[in-house]
């Protein structure tokens, strides 16, 4: 197994050590090319405030919304994974009933009570004009 070592930076010639590289960064690279410093030469622009807060203003709103948005579709495929397994419990509990209430299901159920099926048919009962 190999084992962690120090490692120690080169330093540069007055001390400090030294970045990598040709002793530029990125950013200074980016503003070296944009020539950012004639914008601020006389001082920050404050007639350009009211734009700028407008797009920060902008942005933040769309990020919101992209937020929400994501965050509704979330919800919706959480509701409609719950809505197919209820959909499949109501389908096995719908088909168990009516298995269930079959007529020798019931016979076979009440037979424990001592109960039987009739082997006659019904009869049916008149009842005449003013008898009841």
């Amino acid at each position: 197994m190999a084992e962690n070592k120090l490692r120690i930076e080169p330093q540069t010639s007055n001390g400090s050590k030294s970045t990598g590289g040709n002793g530029t960064s990125v950013f200074s690279g980016l503003e070296k090319k944009l020539k950012l410093e004639n914008y601020f030469a006389e001082g920050f622009p404050v007639k350009n405030i009211p734009k700028i807060a407008f797009v920060m203003f902008l942005c933040l709103f769309y990020i919101g919304n992209t937020h929400y948005a994501e965050k509704t579709v979330r919800k919706i495929n959480q509701i409609q994974a719950e809505v197919e397994d209820l959909r499949a419990d109501y389908t096995t509990m719908k088909s168990d009933m009516m298995y269930a209430s079959k007529q020798s299901e019931v016979a076979r159920k009440v037979s424990e009570f001592g109960l039987k099926e009739s082997l006659e048919p019904p009869h049916k009962i008149v009842v005449e004009k003013g008898e009841y």
